[in-house]
């Protein structure tokens, strides 16, 4: 069996070419019942138990179906299909029971326990003790000192949990995919760039119609809302996006919404915290609701002057324009781009070609050579998924191999929205032996056209580079256990590696090596980096409330008993209230496509990207104020947060790569928050 055997292909990569879909479930069938029996081994030895026999054991097993897992879970990401979404409807429920078999084993636990007690005496090293309060905790934190009716209603939570985060994402990208406008008139179309009207066609021609049509992809969704005149047609797509698994249809998430957040709280209660919330943060820096409560609220504070004269102007403007009296959702990013145009003189089409999705890569690439010394090669002779996704090898400057990097940067019918970086293998030490990771990046950028190659906007770049950064925190990994290695730390640091590589793209140094005019090769004219260096901080205020916004909601549902909440709408609406510019739009509701905290791993978690813009903005005015390419702070960032993944608490790989605490200042400067308060 092609998943379960050891693969024979450059590197050990996944052998996609030779997978078949029906391979997944007999595969999982045969993991599973491997690391069962690796589990019962070490649970069941006569051995006392020791480090190696218990906590390094336990870390290693189940590798096989860690990688089945990987591969498939990673294709129903952006490669899935109905046949696909069935075995995930049929796995997951068995997976989470797996899982729960281990952490409710109470022999299994009974050595972990027997290792933890007598930690003292054992000389581990700082990974090791990271590992072993890790396995430990994760038993507890999973019910392993619950009595025997509670650990039965656990398993029953967790699976249930587990099919109704995969039903959530399935609604979302169903919905997605459903929708349409198809225009036959091209009258209709007055301000859209050519570059997007070139695109709807060839969406058109696709799907054999004439004329145009338009998708709740981002790529065509965001220039149409940016850039198309015609107020109501802008009203209906955008409508059509904010209400995306909230028609009363079968693919309706509110009911999700409720049962999922009311499960997470019984487990949590269960498992003796006061919500949710609670038992996510004991594992975060941020420790409690309270402090990401205050953190968020703080941040707010500071803000919330700066959005309200930002929507009040903008209000003036579009006034100005002949727009409405009262601005809504539909009217902001196309009166934004418009006073951006006019502020700055400065709009995406301007920039789009000299930003061709090839010499961004590349830039990034030259970027981390510069930094971190690693060389990208691009290779044909690794298997992929999909024919457009792009593989490539790492090496060192020794010529040492360092990862498999995919690449996959289109949309497609089977690719849910958005942008991630993961994982088909990660970095870990066994037997001596150094096993380097398989590295992947997934956005929906703009396809190339018959005219013209993918041109990315500023914002993409910023994407392509974010997420980059993430690679990088898995491809210069190295750590000795699996669970430790990569983006394997506290969700609200993983963000840093990922938030600091955007800071290069406004850089003219970084700029000068890819920002090139696709057709002429001229290099981006400085005036138009200073344009960009300036707007960088245009409308701050209203995207900094934004992001808050949706942290308040997510601790909202999280922080406390959910049991009242009636009305998912409703309670959406309060949540917002705080931080609330634009008029409410009744038909929507942002709370049952919120895939973030209700699919993805952000529950009580919403909040670590502005926690970590505060790490990112402080760690880069280091680079700034030394040189953005200087080898010694890189070595620093690469040695202390890159190749250290979790095997120390991150506030102590931060201190020492920094040799301090981080202060939000430096964010508050960045975002222009500050300029008020200092004068």
């Amino acid at each position: 069996m092609i998943l379960t055997s050891y693969f024979t292909t450059k590197h050990n990569t996944a052998p996609f070419a030779q997978i078949k879909v029906e391979d997944f479930k007999p595969a999982f069938d045969v993991a599973i019942a491997e690391a069962r029996a690796e589990v019962d081994a070490i649970a069941n030895s006569a051995e006392a138990p020791t480090f190696e026999n218990t906590i390094e054991a336990l870390e290693f097993s189940g590798q096989v179906l860690d990688r089945v897992s990987s591969i498939f879970f990673n294709l129903n990401s952006a490669e899935t299909t109905d046949e696909i979404q069935q075995i995930a409807q049929e796995v997951s429920p068995l997976l989470s029971a797996f899982s729960n078999d281990i952490t409710l084993n109470p022999d299994l636990f009974a050595r972990v326990k027997a290792v933890y007690d007598n930690r003292i005496y054992l000389k581990l090293s700082a990974e090791q003790e990271m590992l072993l309060e890790k396995k430990y905790k994760s038993f507890v934190r999973n019910g392993a000192l619950l009595k025997e009716e509670q650990k039965a209603r656990l398993r029953e939570i967790d699976a249930a949990l587990a099919k109704l985060k995969l039903t959530f994402g399935e609604n979302v990208l169903a919905e997605t995919n459903e929708y349409e406008l198809h225009l036959t008139d091209s009258s209709q179309l007055a301000g859209l760039p050519e570059g997007a009207r070139e695109a709807a066609a060839l969406t058109a021609k696709a799907r054999g119609k004439e004329g145009y049509v338009f998708t709740l992809d981002f790529p065509s969704y965001l220039p149409f809302v940016t850039y198309i005149e015609n107020r109501e047609l802008r009203r209906e797509i955008a409508i059509a996006a904010g209400k995306k698994a909230f028609r009363g249809n079968k693919y309706d998430n509110s009911e999700l919404v409720k049962n999922i957040v009311r499960l997470r709280h019984e487990r949590a209660q269960l498992l003796g915290y006061a919500s949710h919330g609670e038992f996510v943060l004991e594992e975060r820096m941020a420790q409690s609701p309270q402090k990401v409560n205050v953190f968020l609220e703080d941040l707010l504070a500071k803000a919330k002057p700066a959005a309200q004269r930002e929507f009040a102007e903008l209000q003036d403007f579009a006034r100005s324009q002949g727009g409405p009296e009262v601005l809504e959702k539909w009217d902001g990013p196309f009166y934004s781009e418009k006073l951006r145009q006019q502020k700055f003189s400065l709009d995406d089409e301007m920039l789009k070609p000299y930003f061709r999705l090839e010499n961004v890569l590349d830039g990034a690439f030259t970027i981390a050579s510069k930094l971190f010394g690693i060389e990208f090669s691009e290779v044909h002779d690794i298997e992929k998924y999909h024919e457009e996704v792009r593989t490539f090898e790492v090496h060192n400057r020794a010529g040492e191999f360092v990862a498999v990097f995919y690449a996959d940067f289109f949309p497609r019918k089977g690719k849910r929205n958005g942008a991630w970086m993961t994982s088909f293998k990660p970095q870990y030490i066994k037997h001596g032996v150094t096993e380097r990771p398989h590295v992947s990046i997934v956005c929906n950028f703009t396809r190339p056209t018959e005219s013209r190659p993918s041109l990315l906007t500023f914002n993409e770049v910023t994407t392509l580079f974010h997420e980059f950064g993430h690679a990088l925190h898995g491809m210069l990994a190295n750590t000795t256990y699996p669970s430790l290695s990569g983006t394997s730390v506290y969700w609200d640091f993983v963000e840093l590696p990922s938030q600091i590589m955007e800071n290069w793209c406004y850089e003219p140094e970084a700029l000068a090596l890819f920002a090139r005019h696709y057709e002429t090769n001229q290099v981006i004219p400085q005036e138009y980096i200073d344009r960009i260096r300036e707007s960088a901080s245009f409308q701050e205020g209203m995207a900094t409330m934004r992001q808050l916004s949706f942290g308040m909601l997510d601790m909202a549902y999280h922080a406390k008993d959910p049991g009242p909440i009636e009305n998912v709408k409703s309670f959406e609406k309060v949540a917002f209230e705080s931080s609330r510019l634009y008029p409410d739009v009744a038909e929507n509701c942002m709370s049952v496509s919120f895939s973030h905290i209700f699919q993805g791993g952000y529950s009580s978690g919403y909040y670590s990207y502005k926690w970590a813009e505060v790490l990112d903005a402080d760690a880069f005015e280091h680079f700034r104020k030394n040189g953005i390419f200087n080898e010694k702070i890189a070595a620093d960032f690469a040695t202390h947060i890159l190749s250290k993944g979790g095997t120390e608490h991150p506030m102590t790989l931060y201190k020492r790569f920094r040799g301090q605490e981080p202060t939000p200042e430096a964010l508050l400067r960045r975002a222009g928050l500050l300029a008020e308060d200092s004068k």
